[in-house]
């Protein structure tokens, strides 16, 4: 996080640069004056934090955002001498975003939220290093010409409305996207307490060992590469299970549910177990051919060539998604199934190099891969 001043300018200035691994965070002692005022938290926090109204701090304070003495409280706590307030500012709200006509895989939608099926190659939203060809944009258009609504405004002054959470450009499977605010504003606070259950599929190298465990190993930037993430002292806590779910010869298919959301988390930490995600070349993994997976006698005669590219990006896909509905609170799963590299890759391990299955009551996992990985 960025420390600022609670000068108006600089906080904003800091506000408006911040992002999902920079955010801004304002420690706030409380002194006697403010502390004989009984004044709430809300209203003290709307005084002091100008460039956002009192509803959006309310609704931060909610989502567990802000801590007085390193609990956290409701709007309405009154203020004592000496109390140390933290708060952790989401990323600011973005410009107009263009539509453009990009084919989506839509899995559910109504008038509140959609989930989609992302595809491999795909940035989320808008940024220097991609300006167009995102998520967002094709969104956008699919409002404009094919659905109702508009994405939420929320997030609209950094390009990213609606955005609520990401998958890296490469990670494919089940997300969902905010089309009005106050839904944006529920799935914010689902998201910060942790509460949607996200359940991934990774295709290993190596046969995983231990048919289940927790992987808790802090987070940080790599110290000598600006793009990459690494298990490093100090780092921000993180927390991932795995379930082992099918073993082949030289390879395994994991099942992981996040405990934490940081940047790389998966990817960084199986590569740190020494089992990286097959075609994850930033952290390790190997890209897959036919012939790393069928052996050559078999292929012999047939018109499959060795050299034929099965998966050529990171084989993390986002299976499943539950989340709370933002205005009937009843549950909503979505079931993302795996695109074709990924799903032709786990077949043609199934048939040629499986070892075992792993009961998925054994491991506690819920991923139905038979609506994931279609034959």
């Amino acid at each position: 996080g960025r420390d600022v001043t609670l000068d108006e300018k600089s906080l904003r200035e800091a506000f408006e640069k911040s992002d999902d691994d920079s955010q801004v965070t304002v420690r706030i002692e409380v002194d006697e004056i403010v502390a004989k005022a009984k004044e709430r938290l809300d209203t003290f926090l709307s005084r002091r934090i100008t460039i956002l109204s009192r509803s959006s701090l309310n609704r931060i304070i909610k989502a567990e955002c802000v801590t007085i003495n390193g609990k956290t409280p409701k709007p309405s706590a009154k203020l004592k001498v000496g109390d140390s307030i933290l708060v952790s500012l989401p990323p600011p709200p973005g410009n107009d975003v263009d539509g453009e006509d990009i084919p989506l895989s839509i899995l559910f939608e109504d008038d509140q939220i959609v989930v989609i099926n992302k595809q491999s190659d795909f940035v989320v939203h808008p940024a220097p290093s991609c300006p167009s060809g995102t998520l967002v944009n094709a969104l956008a258009y699919h409002f404009a010409h094919r659905s109702s609504g508009n994405l939420s405004s929320v997030g609209a002054d950094n390009a990213r409305p609606g955005i609520v959470h990401r998958l890296d450009r490469n990670t494919t499977g089940a997300m969902v996207v905010a089309k009005t605010e106050g839904a944006h504003w529920h799935l914010y606070e689902q998201f910060a307490r942790r509460s949607p259950d996200k359940r991934y599929l990774a295709l290993v190298h190596g046969e995983v060992a231990q048919d289940a465990g927790l992987i808790d190993l802090p987070l940080g930037r790599h110290p000598y590469d600006p793009i990459k993430f690494a298990v490093v002292e100090g780092g921000k806590a993180s927390q991932t299970y795995f379930k082992v779910r099918e073993v082949y010869e030289g390879f395994t298919l994991v099942e992981l549910k996040l405990l934490t959301g940081r940047t790389h988390q998966i990817r960084v930490h199986l590569a740190h177990l020494r089992h990286p995600i097959v075609g994850d070349v930033v952290y390790g993994g190997r890209q897959l051919k036919t012939g790393d997976v069928v052996r050559q006698h078999i292929l012999a005669g047939k018109s499959m060539p060795l050299s034929q590219m099965l998966i050529a990006r990171q084989a993390l896909h986002s299976a499943t998604l539950s989340i709370h509905h933002p205005t009937h609170e009843t549950r909503l799963n979505s079931t993302a199934p795996a695109p074709f590299d990924l799903a032709n890759t786990i077949w043609l391990l199934r048939q040629h190099r499986l070892v075992r299955l792993v009961d998925p009551i054994k491991v506690d996992a819920t991923v139905n891969l038979d609506a994931v990985i279609l034959a």
